[in-house]
């Protein structure tokens, strides 16, 4: 009973969470995506394994699952693929332990970043899109 008005608004918040978790991959996929050559010199500098690949799998991940996932299309499968992508990035990308000073604080953020929004994709995926998606359709 306590929390009917957020069991009666579930649909509407799964839909808001997927918005507002997805901005961030949508809006630096497309980065990736117009500065192509940027993203692979990127991949090179953080010792990322073929930063060819490694470029145009990051643009697939963060641009394309991105909006499949505001969409509510394959919710649950592309909710923990990306949880995996967000975690193997926090350890490719911002090896915090092997830093010092500021960049060492830095890191740690967007490492424990990742770590924080992979847990939310794991929720989603636990959770279902809700009615106002591709999936229910």
């Amino acid at each position: 009973m306590r929390y009917a008005l957020l069991e009666q608004q579930r649909d509407m918040l799964l839909l808001a969470a997927r918005i507002l978790m997805m901005a961030l991959f949508v809006i630096f996929g497309w980065e990736k995506l117009t500065a192509f050559d940027g993203t692979v010199d990127y991949m090179t500098s953080v010792g990322a394994p073929a930063p060819g690949v490694a470029a145009v799998v990051a643009i697939v991940m963060e641009f394309f699952v991105a909006i499949a996932l505001i969409a509510g299309l394959y919710t649950r499968p592309l909710a923990v693929l990306l949880a995996l992508y967000t975690i193997a990035t926090a350890f490719i990308g911002h090896h915090y332990w092997t830093l010092a000073g500021q960049a060492r604080m830095e890191n740690m953020i967007n490492f424990y970043k990742n770590v924080s929004i992979a847990g939310g994709l794991l929720l989603l995926a636990a959770s279902g899109p809700g009615r106002y998606s591709v999936d229910k359709r």
